[in-house]
């Protein structure tokens, strides 16, 4: 019986080759509960140049499945080509490589099935499902239609486990969907014990426990699994237990397992598709949507966005204190390790990240659980368009890798400055696509035009035609949509469409994308940089100062102390007469529409740019400022200063911070500036002392050059050895240390009196001295005049 129509949204996709053909399996999320399509016998393309038609013939010939066919379509060097039609994927990659050695390109014979289908039908998550059979949760052979307003509710289940530091499983919690529960090992009391909220079920082995895990995951069947290093450490440390026990590990519909790829270019990192069920890690969705913190930790973060934070800490007795309530307490164990299920699905609540994770497939054409992927976005929506302009895509790495200008960054003016407006390029990147036509078939089309009229003068002798290209009408898609996501303020959804914009320009400055080319992601860049200029001397004509500009902003001093309400009039006015000048500049010099919008950013009652240190050359990509509303509101903002830098203590934070809001407000710093340095040197800031810093690497792989941290992690070992506590850095992690007389000691095993001098010159003088060397001042003379503290 024919399917009745529904909509659903894509969770999962992959394919297979069949005996019949190549399959195509989506799992779908729809108001009626999970559903499985499947369609099959599905035909694999590429695409070969016509001059090669007998060697394809040739080859073709010992391999059954295989077709050619004619068609209107060519490649960027104006080659026609031929459509190699296989019954199997599998086959054209086979093709590809037996027709390497006669140097014979087989075009677009890496896009996978399940993505061809859906990027030809311009279809991205949300999907109308139309006719197929309908066998009770299964399609098979229907056709989908874009349905691109649909959002599902989906059920959600956070888990997290514990272990020993070994990476002995000791217990599996699990929250959201269905029933809360934590697996624990071993056996149960003899007394029940008071109530947790949660059931606690013990296992008297392993084995059962992932009996267990697989049983919770049939019967409760949520849609997604969220977690905290969820793949590279809980779903790890499953798999290897499964194993171990002679066990399949079957967190996927179906009961069936997860199948684990390793990532090509990064050693030791592991994906981990799992049929019917999107896997999303906190990490990875918070660094997407572009959320950054001191550390992404699951402690940090929730302290962070919550205001609270774990159980049991991220401190060096973390471990220890897990192996205690394990032999000791496993109901403390158990409440533990549930608190971390809880609080991750706080954060993803605070954040609204899986709203974004949802409006991020469904704008990208990328599953949900695809993280990063900018390429793959750019191909599923440029591929499809092209075609229909009569072009294959070429091949990765057919245009040599070689640099090419990135943003424009001004030479800065340092100093301190009162009224200082900043002014934004909205969108730079896109607007530059959109106005000036932007475009790899453009750039192709272009170059064989004929008459001037018909194409764009790009920087650097590029030129674009006028009529034939994709990216722009791409890009004027999105950018409409996201004004409309920010009319109704739906922010998740605006947030991925700027990303998916703002990802273009670098995914055409990409090698490993098949559409690089340097000439013309130049003529994006280079434009940039000319507009920067134009904007420079716009601004200057009017009497202002450019004291610093990046990428698409650019600092205008206003030349003297302005009143709140008059500064944002001046930018005002700015904003307006530079919009109108592009307008009318692009229409009567070059007959183009305009895109290149201007904003009013900031208002900087005052304003310090820095040098580099140890010269008198402004920095860059430094500064700090205090910011005034519309309404008159403060705020101190810093941006690359050691206030804003995790790997500072926080007394030089605190000093830098307390230093310039005095200068800012123009009140006395001097005794600020001493008594801080005496502060330091009797004792009475030892607890802002402390380094935190990060072990991206196992201690043994340090051999040569070994950093503060390091030697404090190996003394902090070699102690936790003494007293017989778990080693807590051979791996890498997070340690916290102060520099003393004899060097960097841990915290955990500290025995050297503080070398408070290395505070003073190695991290207040350096901030003192940035900011009082303009003032005419340094922090020796006002140190030395007092005390003479040194």
């Amino acid at each position: 019986m024919p399917s009745p129509e529904l909509k659903g949204f894509i969770l999962t996709r992959r394919w297979r080759d069949a005996p019949t053909g190549t399959e195509i399996e989506y799992w779908l999320a729809t108001d009626a509960g999970p559903m499985k399509v499947l369609l099959t016998s599905q035909i694999s393309v590429a695409f070969v140049e016509t001059v090669h038609r007998p060697a394809v013939d040739a080859q073709i010939a010992s391999m059954p499945g295989l077709r050619v066919d004619a068609l209107e379509l060519k490649t960027f060097q104006q080659s026609a080509v031929f459509g190699v039609y296989a019954k199997h994927f599998r086959q054209l990659g086979q093709l590809a490589r037996a027709l390497q050695p006669q140097g014979i390109r087989v075009l677009e014979a890496d896009v996978r099935p399940h993505d061809r289908y859906l990027m030809e039908r311009f279809l991205t998550a949300g999907v109308l499902v139309e006719g197929g059979k309908r066998d009770g949760s299964h399609i098979v052979d229907c056709k989908l239609k874009p349905a691109p307003d649909y959002r599902p509710t989906l059920t959600v289940v956070s888990l997290d486990i514990e272990t020993s530091q070994h990476e002995e499983l000791y217990s599996i919690a699990l929250d959201g969907t269905g029933e809360r529960v934590v697996f624990m090992l071993g056996e149960p009391p003899r007394e029940p014990g008071e109530s947790l909220g949660f059931e606690l079920i013990y296992c008297p082995t392993r084995r059962h426990m992932i009996e267990r895990l697989n049983d919770w995951f049939e019967g409760n069947d949520p849609d997604l699994l969220i977690g905290w290093n969820v793949i590279q450490f809980d779903l790890r440390v499953l798999q290897k237990t499964a194993d171990d026990c002679g066990l399949q590990l079957l967190l996927g519909r179906e009961r069936r397992p997860i199948e684990w790829r390793t990532h090509p270019g990064k050693q030791g990192y592991l994906f981990a598709p799992t049929p019917g069920r999107v896997i999303i890690d906190g990490i990875d969705a918070l660094k997407a949507a572009v959320w950054s913190f001191a550390s992404f930790s699951l402690e940090t973060v929730s302290q962070t966005l919550l205001g609270e934070g774990k159980a049991i800490g991220d401190d060096y007795d973390k471990m220890a204190e897990i192996e205690r309530r394990y032999q000791e307490d496993r109901p403390a164990l158990a409440t533990y390790n549930i608190r971390d299920c809880e609080l991750v699905l706080r954060i993803f609540e605070k954040a609204q990240l899986l709203p974004f994770v949802l409006e991020r497939a469904q704008t990208t054409g990328l599953q949900a659980d695809h993280f990063g992927g900018s390429i793959a976005a750019f191909s599923h929506h440029y591929l499809p368009r092209m075609h229909r302009l009569g072009y294959v895509a070429p091949n990765v790495g057919e245009i040599a890798s070689k640099a090419f200008p990135g943003g424009y960054v001004m030479d800065s003016k340092p100093g301190f400055y009162d009224s200082v407006v900043v002014l934004d390029y909205k969108s730079l990147y896109p607007s530059i696509i959109r106005t000036f036509l932007v475009d790899p078939v453009g750039f192709v089309e272009g170059a064989k035009a004929q008459d001037p009229t018909q194409v764009v003068q790009g920087p650097g002798g590029t030129v674009f035609s006028r009529e034939t290209h994709c990216l722009p009408e791409i890009v004027t898609t999105l950018w409409r949509a996201r004004d409309e996501a920010k009319r109704v303020r739906n922010e998740p959804l605006s947030q991925a469409l700027k990303l998916l914009m703002n990802s273009f320009a670098g995914v055409l400055g990409a090698a490993d994308c098949r559409f690089f080319n340097p000439e013309v992601v130049s003529a994006v860049t280079l434009r940039g940089h000319e507009m920067m200029k134009l904007t420079r001397a716009f601004v200057e004509k009017r009497g202002f100062e450019a004291i610093y500009g990046d990428t698409d902003s650019i600092f205008i001093w206003l030349k003297r102390a302005h009143g709140n309400e008059e500064a944002h009039a001046i930018a005002a006015n700015l904003v307006k007469d530079i919009n109108a000048w592009w307008t009318r500049t692009l229409r009567e010099e070059q007959g183009l529409d305009n895109h290149l919008e201007i904003e009013f950013d900031t208002h900087y009652k005052k304003f310090f740019m820095p040098t580099i240190r140890g010269s008198e050359v402004g920095s860059k990509k430094r500064y700090a400022g205090l910011s005034m509303d519309a309404k008159g509101n403060e705020e101190m903002i810093y941006r690359g200063l050691e206030m804003a830098r995790s790997d500072w203590t926080p007394l030089a934070r605190q000093f830098q911070e307390g230093l310039l809001s005095r200068v800012f407000h123009d009140e006395p710093y001097q005794a600020f500036v001493t008594d801080f340095a005496q502060a330091t040197l009797a004792g009475t800031m030892d607890d802002l002392l402390i380094y935190r810093k990060r072990l991206r690497h196992r201690l043994d792989a340090y051999q040569v050059n070994v950093p503060p941290q390091v030697r404090a992690a190996r003394i902090a070992d070699e102690h936790n050895d003494r007293v017989q506590r778990p080693r807590q850095y051979q791996n890498g992690g997070w340690i916290r240390y102060v520099m003393t007389v004899n060097g960097p000691e841990p915290m955990e095993a500290r025995q050297s009196p503080i070398d408070y001098e290395h505070y003073l010159s190695k991290q207040l003088q350096p901030i003192a001295d940035a900011i009082l060397q303009p003032l005419g001042e340094s922090f020796s003379a006002l140190t030395t005049s007092q005390q003479a503290l040194f």
